[in-house]
């Protein structure tokens, strides 16, 4: 199972499993502690190049999920991709992120991608 949630929301023990920071940048204002995030695999983050083109008006959600599934297909991130399916498999993982919707953010590509 594969679960989306905001950084910023406590932990549920009973339920996040591995918790997975997929976030470029540590989250304003959260201490680690606090996040109790497992693991924080950059590879698999959007670049800082696409981050800035995007939330700069640079185009759409649809363009931003091709360049990061782009991007995901480097080697790099494509098997870290690899390792967080086989985390998957073995547990709930729960995808971290700041943004305020989580649903229609790089988390949510990102989980599709490894639930498919």
């Amino acid at each position: 199972m594969i679960r989306v949630r905001r950084v910023y929301d406590p932990p549920e023990p009973g339920a996040d499993g591995v918790r997975v920071l997929v976030d470029r940048l540590w989250p304003r204002g959260l201490a680690k502690a606090a996040a109790a995030v497992d693991e924080w695999p950059k590879a698999v983050t959007p670049s800082g190049e696409l981050r800035k083109w995007f939330h700069g008006g640079g185009g759409s959600a649809q363009e931003f999920r091709v360049r990061y599934e782009a991007e995901l297909a480097e080697p790099a991130a494509a098997a870290e991709l690899e390792r967080l399916r086989g985390l998957a498999e073995a547990g709930p993982v729960t995808l971290l992120t700041a943004v305020r919707d989580p649903a229609s953010s790089h988390a949510a590509v990102l989980a599709e991608l490894l639930a498919g």
